[in-house]
């Protein structure tokens, strides 16, 4: 049978998605993988919400609402995603658990707690941050202690002390991986994963993340094919990015760009995500919506490469 194409580029590669047919999954051909990135169209109820997401074709999202929502809202964007076929891929925290601040790692913890209990409550895969830092400038940033011993036994312990608290049922608790933090491999992800031995507790799967090295780099089709096979049956959720190796440097210098100007396996990775059911893949960290498209667009060319529905 033959594959029906589900996007358009103009000349200057921008995916017209909004053009689309908004097919349910049970008429798109297997394999498929549920695709998604943020809106930029302003809504104010749960249809709204859904009409801007099929607006862009897309069959996953991010969490629509923001942790303090009422209980009704909440139900309501669950039934409308439901309804809609829309998977609700992940509730974000982006704050740090590790700082040396003992005030800045009480707030964070207990937006981890709000925002877990919103992604259980919502329903939505997961709820995800990174493992964190002690970094005392930046969140995110790298320092010599965050790959020690004590620090992944300091993870081991807030993300217990996490899932005990919020107990929940049907969302899981997930750490992005991050090159200079736990989880920084799929087997580090994999200790991770026994030390903390929670039902709830799975993984977050960016690659882009763990191409720390010019050999990661350039074998990352076989980098991404690794993770899949040790992490595949934890994975909730995922992130679409690209990433290059700036040349005219000494040292090896990686920067993240936009899907489709870098040297990150999509045809692979999108072969591998669509053996996984319903695991969403979010794009994420672009200038706007233009540049959402393009990405999109080139994502999904790559995916109909290898006959893979997005």
């Amino acid at each position: 049978m033959k594959r029906r194409t589900f996007h358009k580029l103009t000349a200057k590669g921008i995916a017209l998605t909004a053009l689309s047919p908004i097919l349910p999954l049970h008429a798109a051909p297997n394999p498929y993988v549920r695709f998604g990135g943020p809106i930029f169209k302003k809504y104010n109820s749960p249809q709204e919400w859904v009409n801007a997401v099929r607006q862009k074709n897309y069959r996953a999202a991010y969490c629509p609402v923001k942790v303090g929502a009422s209980s009704e809202e909440i139900r309501k964007y669950e039934a409308a995603a439901k309804e809609a076929d829309i998977v609700i891929a992940e509730v974000g925290v982006w704050k740090n658990l590790l700082s040396i601040r003992q005030q800045e790692a009480k707030e964070a913890y207990d937006l981890s707690v709000q925002s877990l209990a919103l992604a259980d409550e919502i329903g939505a895969n997961c709820c995800v941050n990174i493992s964190g830092s002690k970094n005392p400038e930046h969140w995110a940033g790298p320092h010599e202690e965050n790959l020690t011993k004590e620090t992944f036994d300091e993870i081991v312990e807030v993300s217990k002390k996490l899932l005990r608290e919020v107990n929940p049922k049907r969302t899981f608790y997930v750490i992005e991986p991050m090159p200079w933090a736990y989880p920084d491999s799929p087997d580090s992800y994999l200790d991770l994963i026994k030390a903390i031995d929670h039902p709830q507790f799975g993984v977050h799967l960016d690659p882009v993340n763990m191409l720390s090295s010019p050999q990661l780099l350039y074998n990352n089709g076989d980098f991404i094919k690794d993770c899949f096979k040790k992490l595949g049956p934890h994975i909730k959720s995922c992130h679409a990015k690209d990433i290059v190796i700036l040349s005219g440097t000494d040292l090896p210098k990686f920067e993240e760009i936009r899907p489709g100007l870098g040297l990150l396996d999509y045809q692979g990775f999108l072969k591998e995500l669509s053996q996984l059911k319903d695991i969403p893949l979010l794009m994420e960290h672009l200038s706007g919506e233009d540049e959402y498209d393009m990405a999109g667009g080139y994502i999904r060319s790559e995916g109909n490469k290898v006959g893979v529905a997005l």
